[in-house]
């Protein structure tokens, strides 16, 4: 899940909040993104299971950004189903 090293969990994060995104409790978020060896396994598990950390993400402004969502998921290497999941769990918490 992506060759990208000199890419940081810090770039993705604040590229998903420019898209619109909201991350509730984002400092424990950021903390366990920089112990975890493989940020993005970590990311993907705290972003479907975060929520008893108090870890959610939500539409900012009622319109986050599909297209700028994408960008971030492809720049960083995720998977396609990830991103799908995560774009969908936006709409749902509305």
């Amino acid at each position: 899940m992506g060759s990208v090293s000199n890419e940081s969990f810090d770039q993705f994060l604040d590229s998903l909040k420019e898209a619109g995104v909201e991350i509730s409790n984002e400092r424990e978020l950021r903390e366990r993104l920089a112990e975890a060896q493989r940020w993005r396994f970590a990311f993907a598990t705290l972003a479907a299971n975060g929520r008893q950390l108090g870890i959610r993400f939500q539409d900012a402004r009622s319109g986050v950004s599909d297209a700028d969502i994408h960008r971030a998921f492809a720049r960083f290497e995720f998977p396609a189903k990830l991103e799908s999941s995560f774009a969908a769990s936006l709409r749902a918490d509305h």
